[in-house]
């Protein structure tokens, strides 16, 4: 048994798929096929059953895809361990960012950390806080960039700044309910918002917590799961929303979109890292960046 082979099963297992495993994995399909019947032929036992084009794991696939993980994220970490030794940054690093993270504050900062780092390879993929959070508690990335609250144990959060979040409508929306006392009554308006487990959901969900409301309250007209697709739903004049600054300034400047006033508190950005994993040379200088960016703004 072969690394080479545990990273062709893992690779077929998580899409269900040979021909897409081996795209991914730059290699033939054949030859992808051949590891893994010598897998089954070696040990006599099935890991796949063939349906239709697709394949599925038997119970014992199930069993070995986990011990099957666990030997190539030892593989990783004595590599790692490797190129600490050389002393330099090297090698690759995984992340996971929650969506306005990656699209409004990370690109710049990864491109800045390339120029001065440039053996060490950036794999990033985008998904809510809640996500985010699971994805390095089970140790699929090695760092996390959030938006949102966090609460695995096994989780140490840094902080990294502040976000701004807003309350805005379409620019043509001039019919706003408000209080007497002149402040807008979020429970009258009609409503676009995140999906669970997204730090711009949580944050509005702690605003309603704060004025003793809660969702069924409101008139939610659409969930949408992402910032893009919220922004562009309120251009259109499907209601209101709250949500980063970053993400509706540039609508509010073209005067698409308007900022309705209204007392809203920041949120935090934080980096996540599991307390019992290695931290290798490239991680740490990546870390020590992301911090001082933030703390710079």
């Amino acid at each position: 048994m072969t690394l080479d082979q545990l990273r062709i099963f893992v690779e077929v297992a998580e899409r269900g798929h040979v021909t897409r495993a081996a795209e991914a994995l730059r290699m033939s399909q054949s030859a992808a096929s051949v590891a893994i019947a010598a897998l089954e032929d070696l040990y006599q036992v099935p890991l796949f059953n063939r349906v239709g084009r697709g394949i599925q794991l038997t119970e014992a696939g199930r069993i070995f895809l986990r011990e099957a993980r666990a030997v190539l994220d030892r593989a990783a970490t004595a590599r790692a361990v490797l190129q600490d030794l050389a002393g330099s940054p090297a090698g690759p690093i995984a992340l996971a960012a929650s969506q306005t993270i990656a699209t409004y504050w990370l690109p710049r900062r990864l491109a800045a950390f390339h120029a001065t780092n440039p053996r060490v390879r950036l794999d990033v993929v985008i998904r809510n806080t809640h996500e985010v959070e699971a994805a390095v508690a089970a140790g699929e990335v090695s760092i996390g960039l959030v938006e949102g609250p966090t609460k695995h144990p096994a989780l140490i959060r840094t902080p990294l700044g502040h976000d701004q979040m807003v309350l805005v409508v379409a620019a043509d929306q001039r019919a706003r309910p408000a209080r007497r006392s002149g402040k807008v009554d979020i429970a009258r308006l009609r409503w676009v918002i995140r999906e669970p487990g997204s730090g711009t959901r949580q944050g509005f969900e702690d605003l309603l917590a704060r004025e003793g409301l809660s969702l069924d309250d409101l008139n939610v007209f659409l969930v949408l799961p992402g910032n893009e697709a919220v922004r562009e739903a309120v251009e259109a004049g499907a209601g209101a929303t709250i949500i980063s600054r970053h993400v509706v300034a540039s609508a509010i400047a073209a005067g698409k979109l308007a900022e309705i006033p209204i007392d809203l508190p920041r949120r935090e950005y934080a980096l996540v890292r599991h307390r019992d994993h290695h931290v290798t040379v490239a991680q740490q200088a990546l870390i020590a960046q992301l911090i001082r960016e933030g703390e710079a703004g």
